[in-house]
């Protein structure tokens, strides 16, 4: 039976895992108000070696249409524009020589659907994932038949495997419905 602790212990680690995961991936997906986390993947080549945005400047939001960014040091500023228009997150960087500001512009109806269809796909991969964690772990229980563990046992695995499988697609399915009610408010 400690085998098969573990291995749930294990099922819930890994559908912990793609639930984090998911919720990053969703950060990424602007809802019309600005966030620093826009700016996530947007690297900036700072002395030879390409740097996340936020370990070379200091990133804020002073109000919800505006994202600023004060580099830690002012030539750089122009390798940060660059970066921003290379990333192709849609935002159009205005320099004053010392802080680059980004307008967030409003969402439009039809772009609003457009990220809810980018949400909804992302949701189905965090559910596919979580469904391969299943089958990993169903696979894992049946192997331990040859170990002399009871097909009782290995049942009951299946079972609590099968209801930790369903508590994580809620978890994803309140995601979405969380997420797209953020992207519809105007």
């Amino acid at each position: 039976m400690e085998e098969i602790d573990l291995i749930l212990d294990l099922t819930q680690e890994s559908m912990e895992k793609v639930i984090k995961h998911t919720q990053i991936e969703l950060s990424k997906i602007r809802a019309g108000r600005a966030s620093t986390n826009m700016l996530d993947g947007v690297l900036v080549e700072y002395y030879g070696v390409m740097s996340p945005l936020s370990q070379v400047s200091s990133v804020t939001t002073p109000d919800a249409r505006t994202i600023q960014i004060k580099p830690f040091e002012k030539k750089i500023i122009s390798d940060i524009e660059r970066a921003i228009i290379n990333s192709n997150i849609g935002l159009n960087p205005a320099n004053d020589g010392e802080t680059i500001r980004l307008n967030v512009p409003p969402l439009t109806e039809e772009r609003r659907r457009e990220l809810v269809k980018r949400v909804k796909a992302e949701i189905e991969v965090a559910k596919v994932g979580i469904r391969k964690v299943r089958q990993e772990m169903n696979d894992d229980l049946k192997k331990l038949k040859n170990d002399g563990v009871s097909e009782d046992a290995i049942k009951s695995g299946e079972e609590k495997v099968q209801k930790l499988t369903n508590q994580y697609i809620e978890k994803v399915d309140q995601l979405l419905a969380a997420k797209e009610a953020d992207i519809m408010q105007v």
